[in-house]
Formats: C-alpha cells, structure tokens, sequence
C-alpha cells in the first residue's frame, strides 16, 4: 500500500509541491544540466569524428595523386621519352660518343 501511494505520488508530481520541494527542484535543474551537457558533447564527438574521415579521404586522394604525379615524372625522365621529345624539335642524338677534355695545369705559374 505504501509503494503504490509513493508511486502515485511521484505520477501526480507532489515531490515538486511538497515543503521539500527547492531541493528536489535543484537536483532536477542539475540532472537537466548534466544531461544537456552530455548531449552537446556527444554531438561534439560525432562532428570530429565525421571530420576525422573526411580527411583521411582527402589523404588517401591525395596519395593516389602524388604517386600518379611521380610515375609520370619516371615517364618523362625515361631516355627515350627525351629523345623523341627533342626529335620533334629536330635534336638528335650525336653518333661519336663524347671525349673528355683534359688541362694539365702548372703549379706556380702566374
């Protein structure tokens, strides 16, 4: 009998009316308070962590880009690639291989 006149009591709200009714609105301004805090700060959480992938997106495009760039640099750097490319201006290679040119230098003269 007691139980069910103390749940009737909390359904009809008289906890908020009572004589000791301030504390009881404290600690519900308080529980109110927590729980908004709690919820700003899951949102908080969900933003960062939706960002957190958006940028590991934009470093895996970006490493895909950056070896694509790369393997078209060993492209143009290939010898053959070069000389086509200098053909087209009318650049050939030379037949006689090169020869090194050696100075002998004397030591002490002005």
């Amino acid at each position: 009998m007691k139980v069910k006149k103390g749940l009737l009591d909390i359904l009809k709200g008289k906890f908020l009316v009572d004589g000791d009714s301030p504390k009881n609105w404290l600690f519900i301004i308080f529980a109110s308070f927590l729980a908004a805090i709690m919820i700003s700060s899951s949102h908080s959480a969900d933003r960062k962590v939706h960002k957190i992938a958006a940028l590991n997106e934009r470093v895996k495009e970006l490493k895909n880009e950056f070896v694509d760039g790369r393997s078209d640099l060993q492209q143009l750097k290939l010898e053959s690639t070069i000389t086509s490319t200098v053909a087209e201006k009318g650049l050939f290679p030379s037949e006689n291989p090169p020869q090194k040119i050696k100075v002998k230098s004397t030591k002490g003269s002005k």
